[in-house]
């Protein structure tokens, strides 16, 4: 009974952090369309090249947080969490 009551718990937080990393998709997506239309921006208007980068560039970065924050829980439910989890099921049970 233990037994699967452990599996439950690593069954979930292994879903828990493959479903973290699909916000992944969202940062790529946003940061190729940013790419994109600053190119666009570029070669309609070369003279603004330094503005569009460097708003470009600090786009990207803000939406490459999301990706990372997905990372980092997804680190923490792979890493952390289930021993957290274990240690309570096992004091639940004493």
């Amino acid at each position: 009974m233990l037994e699967l009551a452990i599996g439950i718990i690593l069954g979930g937080c292994a879903l828990g952090a493959g479903c973290a990393m699909i916000a992944g998709i969202g940062p790529g997506i946003g940061e190729g369309n940013a790419v994109a239309k600053a190119c666009e921006a570029i070669g309609r208007q070369p003279e603004c090249k330094g503005e569009v980068t460097t708003t470009m560039l600090m786009g990207c970065a803000v939406a490459e947080t999301t990706g990372l924050y997905a990372l980092i829980i997804a680190f923490l439910l792979i890493f952390v969490a289930p021993g957290r989890f274990v240690d309570i099921l096992l004091d639940a049970i004493e």
